[in-house]
C-alpha cells in the first residue's frame, strides 16, 4: 500500500511539472523595401520584437540608416522585460525600466 501511495504521489508530481515546450511563432510580419523596412514577430512564450528602419540622406556621403524598435522577453526570474531603442548615426540608444541610466556629465 505504501508503494502505491508513493507511486501515485510521484506520478502526480511528474504531471504537475512544467513541460519544456518549444515556443511557436504566433505573429510574423515583414515589409522590406530598397530604402526602408518594417517587421514584427511574437511567440507563444511572450517574446516579441518590432522595428522599422529608414535610409536617411540617400545618395549622399552621409547616408545612414535610422531604426526605431522594441523587443520583449521573459527573464529567468519570470518577469517580462521590454527594451525600446533607437539606432542611428548616434549609435544604439536603448531604454527600459530595468536598464541603468548613466549619470549626467
Amino acid at each position: 500500500m505504501k508503494f502505491l501511495i508513493v507511486f501515485v504521489a510521484l506520478f502526480a508530481v511528474a504531471l504537475a511539472a512544467p513541460a519544456d515546450q518549444e515556443a511557436e511563432i504566433v505573429v510574423l510580419k515583414s515589409d522590406v523595401g530598397p530604402e526602408s523596412f518594417k517587421y514584427e514577430w511574437k511567440t507563444s512564450d511572450g517574446q516579441a520584437a518590432e522595428a522599422e528602419g529608414k535610409l536617411n540622406n540617400v545618395g549622399s556621403e552621409n547616408e545612414a540608416i535610422a531604426v526605431r524598435g522594441s523587443y520583449r522577453f521573459v527573464g529567468d526570474d519570470g518577469q517580462t522585460y521590454e527594451v525600446q531603442y533607437i539606432a542611428d548615426e548616434n549609435g544604439f540608444q536603448p531604454q527600459g525600466a530595468h536598464l541603468p541610466v548613466a549619470p549626467v556629465a
